[in-house]
C-alpha cells in the first residue's frame, strides 16, 4: 500500500498538470472562474509570404474598418519588404454561413493567398450557449476554411471577441453578460479545434480582449469599455487588441529596426531598412524605409489606440525600434528625436530603449498618418464596392462589368497607399547630462 499510494498521487499530479497546461492561464479573480479557454496554438515561424494577397473577412466589427486598417497600415509600413496587399470584406450582421454563401462572388474572385476570418459574434445569437449554436458554427466555419484552402489560400481563423453588455438592438438577446461571454468562449474553443484539424492558423481575439478589458477597468475605471460603448463594437483600444491578435498569429517578430551607437569610438550602425546618412558627436542623421507603428492619444481612454497599447504587449512584441548606446561615460543622457526628448540612464541605453514606445509623437508621425489615411480611403471604398455595387442593382444586372468598373476606381486608391509610403529622414541627438 505504501508503494501504491505515491504512484497514485503522482498520477493525479500529472493529470492536474496536464489539465492546467491544456488551458490558457486565468487571472486570479472569481470573475474568470467559469471560463475554460483552451490553450491556443502559437505560430511556428512567419506565416506571411512575399506578395501575399490578404483578405480580411468578418462581420460589422470588421466593417468598422478599424482593426483591418491597423493591420493593413502595419503591413504596409512596418514590413514593406513583404509587399503584401489587402482587401477587407466586413459585412454588418453577418454570420459564418452568410460569408460562406458570398465568398466565391465577393472574395475568391480576387484570388487571395491568405485570409483572416472573424466570426462568432452574431453566430452566438447573444444568448447562453446551446449545442446547436456550436454545431452550426463548427460546420460552417470548417466549410469556409476548406473553401479557402481549395482555392489555394492559407487561413488564420480568428475567434470572436467579447461583449461588455447585452446589445439593446438585439430583441432576442437573453441571459447575462457572463452567459454571452461563456458562449463566445465556447465558440473560440471550437475555432481552435477547427484550426488544429484543418492545420491552419488561429488568432485568439476573445481571451486577450476579455482579460485586457478586466485589467483596464481596474486600472482606468469601471467605464472603460474594451468591447465598445454599445457592448459589442470596440473602439480603437479594443480594435488594437484585435489587430494585435491577428498580427501575432502571422508570426511577425516585431523588429522594426535597431540603431547602435558606440560613443567611445564615434561609430553608429543601423539594421536593415535604415540608412546612416551621417554620424558625428552623438548626432545621427538617418534615412528610413521602414516605419514604426505610430499612435497618439490618452492611455486611459477606450477610444485610443495608445490605450490599447497599454493593455497588450504590442510595442514590445510587434513594434520595436531600438536605440542602443554603448561605451557611454556619463551617468545619463538626453535623447532628442525630432521635436521631443527624453532622459535615460546609461544602463537603460546600454540595454536598449524602444523609441516607438517612448515617443508617441516622432519624426515618422506625419508620414505614417498619410499612409494610414490612404488605407482608410481604400478600405472605405471596398465596403461600397462589395455591399452597394456587387450586391446592388449594378451587380445583379451584370456582375462582371460591375467588377471591372469598380476595380478601375479601386486601383488608384490602392496605389495611393504605396505612393504615400516614402522614406523618412530623421535625426537622433545623444548628449550627456
Amino acid at each position: 500500500m505504501k508503494q501504491i499510494l505515491p504512484a497514485i498521487l503522482l498520477a493525479q499530479f500529472a493529470v492536474s498538470i496536464f489539465a492546467a497546461d491544456s488551458f490558457e492561464s486565468r487571472p486570479d479573480d472569481p470573475y474568470f472562474a467559469k471560463f475554460k479557454p483552451a490553450r491556443a496554438p502559437r505560430p511556428a515561424g512567419l506565416l506571411l509570404k512575399h506578395g501575399d494577397r490578404l483578405a480580411i473577412c468578418g462581420d460589422s466589427i470588421t466593417e468598422q474598418k478599424m482593426y483591418s486598417r491597423i493591420m493593413e497600415t502595419y503591413l504596409t509600413v512596418c514590413v514593406p519588404e513583404l509587399e503584401i496587399t489587402v482587401r477587407q470584406y466586413g459585412w454588418s450582421g453577418e454570420r459564418a454561413p452568410g460569408f460562406l454563401a458570398r465568398m466565391t462572388n465577393d472574395c475568391l474572385r480576387f484570388t487571395p493567398t491568405l485570409a483572416t476570418t472573424c466570426y462568432g459574434m452574431n453566430d452566438h445569437e447573444y444568448r447562453p450557449y446551446e449545442e446547436r449554436i456550436g454545431r452550426t458554427y463548427r460546420e460552417k466555419s470548417t466549410d469556409m476554411v476548406a473553401s479557402f484552402k481549395a482555392h489555394g489560400a492559407r487561413v488564420v481563423l480568428g475567434s470572436p471577441g467579447c461583449v461588455g453588455k447585452l446589445p439593446g438592438w438585439v430583441k432576442s438577446a437573453s441571459g447575462t453578460v457572463e452567459d454571452l461571454n461563456l458562449n463566445l468562449c465556447n465558440l473560440r474553443n471550437i475555432g481552435i479545434d477547427i484550426a488544429e484539424e484543418e492545420k491552419v492558423g488561429f488568432a485568439d481575439v476573445f481571451w486577450p480582449m476579455l482579460t485586457a478589458g478586466f485589467e483596464a477597468r481596474k486600472k482606468y475605471g469601471a467605464d472603460y469599455a474594451i468591447a465598445g460603448k454599445d457592448g459589442v463594437h470596440p473602439g480603437w483600444a479594443g480594435q488594437l487588441v484585435m489587430a494585435y491578435a491577428f498580427l501575432k498569429a502571422f508570426g511577425l517578430d516585431g523588429e522594426i529596426g535597431t540603431f547602435t551607437v558606440d560613443l567611445a569610438h564615434n561609430k553608429a550602425t543601423l539594421s536593415s531598412g535604415h540608412e546612416l546618412v551621417s554620424f558625428k558627436d552623438g548626432e545621427m542623421q538617418i534615412k528610413s524605409r521602414r516605419y514604426p507603428f505610430c499612435a497618439t492619444g490618452e492611455s486611459n481612454g477606450d477610444g485610443s489606440i495608445r490605450s490599447g497599447m497599454s493593455l497588450v504587449p504590442f510595442n514590445s512584441e510587434l513594434n520595436r525600434l531600438m536605440l542602443v548606446v554603448k561605451n557611454a561615460a556619463a551617468k545619463s543622457y538626453k535623447v532628442a528625436w525630432g521635436n521631443e526628448s527624453k532622459t535615460y540612464s546609461t544602463e537603460q541605453l546600454s540595454k536598449g530603449v524602444n523609441l516607438a514606445d517612448d515617443f508617441p509623437v516622432n519624426p515618422f508621425s506625419d508620414a505614417f498618418n498619410k499612409v494610414d489615411a490612404a488605407v482608410a480611403a481604400k478600405q472605405a471604398y471596398e465596403t461600397r464596392q462589395i455591399k452597394d455595387l456587387f450586391h446592388g442593382p449594378e451587380g445583379k444586372a451584370d456582375i462582371e462589368k460591375t467588377v471591372a468598373l469598380t476595380e478601375e476606381v479601386r486601383a488608384p486608391l490602392a496605389r495611393a497607399t504605396q505612393d504615400a509610403f516614402l522614406p523618412v529622414r530623421h535625426t537622433i541627438r545623444i548628449a550627456a547630462e
